[in-house]
């Protein structure tokens, strides 16, 4: 079987099952013509192309990544290699009627071309050159929800990290360090210029969602449950979670909305690794970390962040002994760029982030029973939204696979306590 090999952060290798995807028949060379001559000087010609899924089964749960290699001919006669990313929907009814009344498209599109580039200008004029994408791409498509067309970051030396093994203090710390950075401009820029448009605050927590969410964590919980059930001294908090599950979607949707009152930023909303791509040096040293794909931003508390990434992403050995100091030190490198963007109101207290840790802890139940299970699974060529979902017996194998995943239940067995010594399961 063909697969797909990336580099983990130690340097091994991780084989993976390559998607089957057939492209759709209106991606053709003509296509690049337009968006070609506007950023290659003295483009001619293209002379090859060829696009092709750049991203294994189970690495990407709602989009299509293609990898776009095209060969040019410029005006002296000269060759050149343009490697592109583009982002499209996948094939799904379900996603089409989610896209439909929430099209996280247009959200990622306008992020791209209009929040971005103004945090970048913000640390620019306090000397810091804060790279926080790849460059986008303007390109007209028949696609009913749009597409996104990126620079390709491979080529410049940025690679994911392994998601099965989780980030290691150094990687971790590498992404906290870029995650302050962006909330700080975020609250920085809500004070000096008022709050973002309204596309940009809910989030897919959107009433418009509400039915879809709650089909989601309905079709998800007798599986998460069944493997719970199973995790030794569970019985301490069982009663409380099961009461929990059962007002998940209001519980969820209730936090959802941001508090004027606490200090908020616009959140990612989808921080897990396999939307961070490091750079390092000759040596393996981190030199660059980027955040990609800012379709699921949404304002509020930066805890939602946080739970997500670090509950999602690190590490067994720091998830949870290293939490609290995690915490810290992004709440050091948060008031530094605060303090560096000149934020106009009080700075957040370390205290303050803790009690929001605890306020929002509903949202690191969510990153449990999905991004979390999500990431810690093998690839599987049946990893999709559908298999997530669906009501079937293939969508009953796909979730007792992940739910039982010896893997992830490793992780169960310090989390959920964990949770449940938070408060997380009161309602």
């Amino acid at each position: 079987m063909s697969s797909n090999i990336d580099q983990n952060q130690n340097g091994s290798s991780e084989t993976k099952p390559v998607i089957s995807f057939e492209n759709p028949k209106w991606l053709t060379a003509e296509l690049f013509e337009k968006v070609l001559s506007e950023f290659i000087p003295k483009y001619r010609k293209i002379t090859h192309f060829e696009a092709k899924p750049a991203l294994a089964a189970g690495e990407n749960y709602a989009t299509v990544m293609l990898r776009i290699q095209i060969d040019v001919e410029l005006s002296d006669a000269s060759k050149e290699s343009i490697s592109l990313m583009m982002k499209l929907p996948q094939e799904n009814e379900i996603l089409k009627d989610m896209m439909r009344k929430h099209n996280i498209f247009e959200i990622e599109y306008r992020m791209y071309h209009e929040v971005l580039p103004e945090f970048n200008k913000m640390y620019l004029d306090v000397g810091v050159n804060a790279m926080f994408s790849a460059n986008c791409y303007n390109i007209e498509t028949p696609s009913e929800f749009g597409v996104i067309l990126l620079e390709d970051l491979r080529p410049l030396g940025y690679k994911n990290a392994n998601r099965l093994e989780g980030l290691n203090l150094e990687h971790t710390k590498a992404v906290l360090e870029r995650l302050a950075q962006w909330h700080a401009a975020s609250a920085t820029r809500v004070e000096t210029k008022g709050i973002f448009p309204e596309i940009f605050i809910g989030g897919m927590f959107s009433e418009s969602q509400r039915e879809t969410m709650h089909n989601f964590c309905a079709s998800i919980k007798p599986t998460f449950l069944s493997s719970i059930k199973t995790i030794e001294d569970s019985e301490n908090y069982l009663d409380d979670l099961v009461n929990v599950l059962n007002n998940i979607t209001d519980l969820l949707f209730t936090t959802s909305k941001y508090d004027p009152n606490e200090f908020n930023v616009l959140n990612h909303g989808d921080c897990w690794s396999n939307n961070i791509m490091f750079k390092y040096d000759a040596e393996g040293k981190i030199v660059d970390t980027i955040l990609i794909d800012y379709q699921m931003v949404n304002y509020g508390s930066p805890a939602k962040d946080l739970l997500y990434f670090l509950l999602s992403s690190t590490s067994y050995e720091l998830k949870i002994e290293q939490f609290n100091y995690l915490i810290k030190f992004y709440h050091e490198n948060l008031v530094k760029n605060l303090t560096l963007l000149k934020y106009p109101k009080k700075l957040p207290t370390l205290k303050e982030i803790h009690c929001s840790i605890i306020k929002y802890g509903i949202w690191g139940l969510s990153t449990v029973f999905g991004v979390m299970a999500a990431a810690l699974l093998e690839p599987n060529k049946d990893a999709n939204i559908d298999s997530f979902i669906s009501d079937s017996d293939d969508g009953d194998r796909f979730r007792t696979l992940m739910f039982f995943n010896p893997r992830y239940r490793k992780h169960l067995e310090i989390v959920m306590p964990w949770m449940s010594n938070l408060g997380v399961f009161e309602v």
